[in-house]
Formats: structure tokens, sequence, C-alpha cells
């Protein structure tokens, strides 16, 4: 994975991010915390080291809720849009939905966190 920076913040533009360096533990996660969260039925993640995240934008830092014993969940508290989880540990989970470009290869999960938990009726159409 190569070191860059990327860009990102909530609906309204009131939370704006800056990530930098390399992003680590690209997932998908379907928990009922995610679920709940995000209102999805899985959430694309990646994660930062807690220095390498800048809030930028005129609203700072967004307004968490504590969701675990060991994680914020973090969302704008202007819009409600879903941002991440800021851990205890020197972490900040963001959700890829929330940068400015995607379709960045760094961003793409690699893995499925309780893939177990959701629906059976969600299932990924096969190509073709």
């Amino acid at each position: 994975m190569e070191t860059g920076t990327y860009l990102g913040g909530c609906l309204c533009g009131h939370v704006r991010f800056r990530a930098t360096g390399i992003p680590g533990n690209p997932h998908t996660c379907s928990c009922e915390n995610c679920q709940r969260h995000s209102g999805a039925q899985t959430l694309c993640w990646v994660e930062f080291s807690r220095d390498a995240v800048e809030w930028t934008g005129e609203g700072g830092m967004p307004a968490v809720y504590r969701s675990s014993d060991y994680s914020s969940r973090s969302f704008c508290p202007k819009c409600g849009s879903t941002l991440g989880a800021v851990d205890d540990e020197p972490v900040i989970a963001l959700v890829t939905g929330s940068f400015d470009v995607q379709d960045v290869e760094e961003l793409r999960p690699l893995s499925h966190s309780f893939e177990d938990v959701h629906p059976n009726w969600w299932k990924t159409p096969a190509a073709g």
C-alpha cells in the first residue's frame, strides 16, 4: 500500500478530515453496532493511527457516542452522517463512504467481519 493523503467528510461539510499515511485493516463489518450506526447491512472501514487524522472542517472533531467498552462511534452533530469510530487505542476507523475519492485500491475491503450476521436475503449478485 502506498502512503497518501485521503480527504473526506460528512454530508453537510461541517466535519471534514485529512488522513495521511498507509490505511490499515480495510474491511467490511455487519455487526449489529455497524448496522444500527449506519442504517445499512454493512459498513466499509479503514483504520489510521490517531495522529494521522486531522479534523479540518469548521465543526472540528465529530460528535461521538460510546458504543462499546473500547470504542465510540463518530458522526456529524449537524447532519448526522456516520464518519467512523474513535477507538480507545490510538486508532481512528473511518467509513470509506465518507472519503471524497472512494475508488482507491488502498480503501478496498480485504475481509468481512460478522459476515454471518447480515440477513440471508442480502447477497452480492454474481457477475455475469
